[in-house]
């Protein structure tokens, strides 16, 4: 796609004194935006062109509606220049040209990434509500083209995805919530799980609070060899801080995270166990209990062991 054509799939002026985006009637367009994308009629952009006030009504492209760009290399001669441009509208189209890189020409922008990342994280600082969401876009298709290749620019991502998800702005929130998402689908989880862990202890109890929904999600990832090869002793003391956080949100993730990893014990062989089973024990259960109780505090084991034989009891109920 040449930059002219994704150019008008951002903004298309009508008249003198309005600008939106109209290019995109036709039902079956594969560029045409969903309706539930737009912008709130309340946060349309506006600016001053010296005579008048013009304001533009912003859409967004969903990922699996981006197209190829026609003329990559010619885009990526200017790539940088439009990320870093004063003029908000020029800063979109080169961010949704990084989220067509990402997806259909990823070889292109290897050289560059942490560049544009650092890019990135600016655009996401943007106060202009459509700088800012079309750069939470971009990072859902950032992690979802290169996966694992991002981790080492995770950092200034991770902080600014945190705080936007926590927004009143409904649509940056649920865009932050996607990108989030994106990034514990993509990224290893044996590779994010270190990266996350700094953040459950942040002093922003909103950023600990995603932080831990994020953690919380990654570990089934790991997979049974995985979670003994990380430490379930290391997974369990997560689960039990965070049980303590002053918000749900960070809660409720260590109630799941907490049942997940009772879940994965249970499938341990006894030599596996962190904690051997007493001779003449009669189930597992008595070894989660004793693991607990080994590797937590008094308060913590019997807070972990709440959670997860309530949960346990009302399956039984339920049945």
């Amino acid at each position: 796609m040449s930059d002219s054509a994704l150019k008008d799939l951002n903004i298309v002026p009508l008249s003198e004194g309005n600008i939106t985006k109209a290019g995109l009637q036709k039902a079956n367009d594969c560029n045409a935006i969903s309706a539930n994308n737009k912008l709130p009629l309340n946060e349309k952009e506006s600016f001053s062109n010296g005579s008048e006030a013009v304001s533009i009504d912003v859409e967004y492209i969903e990922s699996e509606k981006l197209t190829e760009i026609e003329d990559v290399d010619a885009c990526m001669m200017t790539l940088m220049t439009r990320l870093e441009s004063k003029d908000w509208v020029t800063i979109c189209e080169g961010l949704n040209n990084v989220r067509q890189i990402s997806l259909f020409h990823k070889e292109k922008l290897l050289e560059q990434l942490s560049a544009v990342i650092l890019l990135v994280v600016k655009s996401l600082k943007n106060p202009r509500s459509a700088v800012c969401k079309t750069a939470i876009m971009t990072c859902s298709d950032i992690f979802k083209g290169y996966g694992d290749i991002v981790v080492e620019s995770l950092d200034p991502l991770l902080v600014q995805l945190f705080l936007k998800s926590s927004q009143d702005k409904k649509f940056v929130c649920e865009a932050a919530e996607a990108a989030l998402i994106s990034m514990t689908n993509w990224v290893s989880p044996s590779l994010l799980l270190p990266k996350l862990e700094p953040y459950l202890k942040n002093r922003n109890p909103r950023v600990r609070a995603k932080a831990c929904m994020c953690f919380s999600r990654s570990v089934p990832r790991l997979g049974l060899e995985g979670i003994k090869s990380y430490g379930i002793d290391k997974l369990i003391q997560v689960a039990a801080t965070q049980l303590s956080d002053q918000l749900p949100e960070s809660r409720e993730a260590a109630r799941t995270l907490a049942l997940e990893l009772q879940g994965f014990y249970s499938q341990f062989d006894d030599e596996s166990l962190p904690v051997q089973l007493e001779p003449n024990s009669e189930s597992k259960t008595n070894s989660w209990e004793e693991f607990c109780h080994a590797k937590l505090s008094r308060l913590s084991a019997q807070a972990i062991l709440r959670v997860t034989t309530t949960q346990k009891e009302s399956l039984v109920a339920s049945c």
